[in-house]
């Protein structure tokens, strides 16, 4: 069972996964500047039918996230072996770049989206100095925000609440297993969470909205701290992870034709509570679908190393952090002057790729800023290594 799930060792799967997963939401994130719905900045004229691919993309690019999260959170906290030292780590890879991004790479954001509003005059280093830390919101803004790293802030919080149920007895902490065992074998596994997520989006979200403040969030941490917590026992659950490498094709599959029925039960929607239903209820199994099925592939299909894994599974998340700032800028300007929407998607892809690598590179090779992105400490080469590294040279 274990040489199949390729749960032992390094999780080469999950890390391309992962990588993937981050990859898209850049691309998601980008689309966002074109579509209809509102967003920081918005292009001139809209391209109507990039929404139809983003409707397909938005029910699972973010549980997927979150469920990896959590199988490798409880990989990590095996790692550090005990709670304080899982809390600590998370801390310093978690709560300093959500800080650091809040102070300095995501102040350009809400500046650009004033200005595009027509809202605010000043330079950005005015805004910064004077406007930004006003802890309010009376340009119609929360000032500061963490706009786009919402996520590391949800991260951090469930990874406490992780830390904190790592406390346990070896007793209770069994017992919860097990619990999830019981719950999540055979069909449980894919129609338990099909259920849960239709119930959020029914009645959770009309009542709730989704509002990434953290506190006042009941919508979202029903739905991405189910996806973490779930990838916390899925992580040691050898029954789900069976279903899972036997079924993946039939899920995608089933999660392909669930995308058909939710757009097309947007296209057909007259505002009754039947379509509404109907979207709901395809858009759970779409979700869910995705998420078992992309699972599968990459344990089954993704099991490989090289330089490309090594280098991204490291550079993704100072990606994840520079690139909304990158795209609300250069999204920004281009509107500025005049740019076609085709020509803008383009140049908008490129500068945020250089712009995202050209962060990561120089962050990587500076210490004082790999934790600000991130990333761990520059490991010490000693005087020794470096000796044996010359003779090996010459």
């Amino acid at each position: 069972m274990q040489g199949k799930t390729h749960l032992t060792g390094r999780q080469y799967g999950l890390d391309w996964l992962r990588i993937g997963a981050f990859g898209l939401l850049i691309l998601y994130h980008i689309g966002m500047f074109f579509v209809p719905w509102g967003w920081h900045v918005k292009a001139a004229e809209p391209v109507e039918w990039a929404g139809w691919p983003m409707m397909a993309i938005n029910p699972w690019r973010l549980l997927l996230l979150f469920v990896i999260s959590g199988v490798v959170s409880r990989a990590l906290l095996a790692k550090l072996g005990t709670a304080r030292a899982f809390a600590e780590s998370r801390s310093v890879r978690l709560a300093v770049p959500l800080l650091a991004g809040m102070v300095l790479f995501v102040a350009p954001q809400p500046w650009f989206e004033l200005r595009d509003r027509g809202s605010y005059d000043a330079g950005f280093v005015h805004f910064w100095l004077h406007d930004y830390f006003e802890f309010g919101s009376s340009r119609g803004t929360p000032l500061p925000t963490w706009n786009h790293l919402w996520f590391v802030a949800y991260l951090w919080a469930y990874s406490l609440v992780l830390a904190g149920l790592a406390a346990l007895p070896a007793e209770g902490r069994a017992r919860l297993q097990k619990i999830f065992d019981l719950l999540f074998r055979g069909w449980g596994l894919v129609l338990l969470p099909i259920a849960w997520l239709a119930f959020a989006q029914l009645v959770l979200h009309p009542a709730f909205g989704e509002t990434h403040a953290l506190f006042d969030d009941p919508y979202a941490h029903a739905v991405y701290g189910f996806a973490f917590f779930f990838g916390i026992g899925l992580a040691r659950s050898e029954g789900a992870w069976e279903l899972i490498l036997h079924r993946w094709r039939a899920l995608l599959g089933c999660a392909g034709l669930a995308c058909a029925t939710m757009l097309a039960a947007h296209a057909l929607s007259d505002g009754t509570s039947a379509w509404e239903t109907a979207r709901a209820l395809s858009r759970a199994v779409l979700a869910w679908g995705m998420i078992l099925g992309l699972l599968g592939f990459a344990q089954t299909c993704l099991h490989f190393d090289g330089p490309v894994r090594r280098y991204l599974t490291e550079a993704i998340f100072p990606y994840y952090i520079a690139h909304q700032t990158i795209i609300v800028a250069a999204g920004f300007w281009l509107k500025q002057g005049g740019v076609q929407s085709e020509l803008a998607f383009g140049v908008i892809l490129l500068t945020t790729v250089f712009g995202c690598a050209l962060t990561y590179e120089i962050g990587r090779r500076v210490n004082w800023l790999r934790p600000l992105l991130g990333l761990k400490p520059a490991p010490v080469v000693t005087q020794s290594v470096k000796q044996f590294a010359e003779v090996q040279r010459t």
